[in-house]
């Protein structure tokens, strides 16, 4: 995740809650009439209460990523930034094969290319991740990737730099090497912040305490957190960043899509997703038809109110976007709240659903 500035303008008439995006060639989309909502603190920060995700930008295995679709992400770029979204997340390994760091490339063209590009960059934040390469031994080399990550989006300096992983699982002893490379990065102030993903309970309490001796704030943790993903080892993420004034950032709070309730046990995704969907679909009758429920009283899309349970849980969703139809639909899960008794029903539901998301190999205890 890295950091730009970009002040994105609404027109508001003056008669009703419809804005007008000068800059896409879009319908206006109908927002609640009290956006536009107020940003949150992620360290020295202020972004969106939701960012959007760039995993699919460039990667072909899991996504399908074409270059004939850089249009479409660029329109769907202009249409978040239009809208106020300021949060975007990338890491330097999204992107596959030859594409290796096609996201962070793409995420900095969007942002030179956006109409009125002058006014906004200084708001815009990006934060990326720096992937725990076994050759990556020494502080000196992340702070080459820092670099090569800033040379790739061609911006002055990242906003939340973040170790995309813990090694403790597997080579404990080049977790030293990611925690001095990330006080070196904020030292030569290549980040304004850093954070850490797919860190568990116990290796986020260590990393903060080391990196508060050395004088660096830890300001994120970013970890998967939805409906589908709130084990104890989550919960207790969530108690400790809540405890330190760490920002949770939760990502696949759709659940890779089995919260869009666009998937059943008959019609499944294409690709390597659709093997996990079938172990877990047929399991997720109670809490689909709960996120159901709500959507239609709320007239609200089963996405939105997802989307929306991460937001009042005080998390930061950055749920991923190809298309603009889906940042059009991520869009209205702003502006509004789920009310504590809708919390309950849906985590209830939660508790009575079998299935549950397998949580990334990469996170440790």
């Amino acid at each position: 995740m890295a950091c730009l500035t970009i002040k994105a303008t609404a027109y508001f008439s003056s008669s009703s809650s419809e804005i007008s995006l000068p800059s896409s060639p879009f319908k206006p989309l109908k927002l609640p009439p009290f956006w536009p909502w107020q940003k949150v603190k992620v360290g020295p920060l202020s972004v969106s209460p939701m960012g959007f995700g760039t995993w699919a930008w460039g990667n072909q295995l899991l996504w399908g990523y074409q270059e004939s679709m850089d249009g479409e992400l660029q329109q769907t770029f202009n249409l978040a930034v239009d809208n106020g979204i300021n949060l975007f997340d990338t890491a330097d390994s999204y992107g596959t094969g030859r594409l290796n760091g096609k996201s962070e490339k793409l995420l900095g063209k969007f942002i030179r290319d956006y109409q009125g590009q002058k006014r906004v960059q200084k708001d815009i934040v990006i934060a990326t991740k720096f992937a725990a390469y076994p050759w990556r031994l020494t502080p000196g080399q992340f702070v080459n990737a820092c670099n090569a990550s800033i040379d790739r989006m061609q911006i002055e300096q990242i906003g939340i730099g973040q170790l995309h992983w813990s090694t403790a699982n597997y080579n404990p002893l080049q977790e030293a090497a990611l925690w001095d490379g990330l006080v070196a990065m904020y030292d030569k102030g290549l980040v304004r912040a850093v954070g850490v993903s797919n860190y568990g309970p116990k290796q986020l309490l260590k990393i903060h305490d080391y990196l508060k001796a050395r004088g660096v704030p830890l300001c994120s943790a970013q970890v998967q957190f939805s409906l589908l993903s709130v084990g104890e080892d989550q919960l207790e993420i969530k108690n400790i960043c809540d405890s330190l004034g760490i920002r949770l950032i939760a990502y696949s709070p759709l659940g890779l899509g089995m919260l869009t309730g666009k998937y059943t046990p008959s019609n499944l995704p294409r690709g390597p997703r659709s093997f996990l969907f079938r172990q877990i679909l047929p399991g997720l009758e109670p809490l689909l038809t709960s996120l159901k429920e709500i959507a239609q009283k709320r007239s609200k899309t089963v996405p939105q109110v997802a989307i929306n349970w991460c937001i009042s849980k005080g998390t930061i969703p950055i749920p991923g976007v190809k298309t603009v139809k889906q940042a059009e639909e991520n869009l209205g899960a702003l502006g509004w709240r789920l009310s504590s008794q809708e919390l309950l029903q849906l985590e209830d539901a939660a508790r009575e659903s079998p299935g549950k998301m397998i949580q990334n190999i990469f996170q440790t205890r």
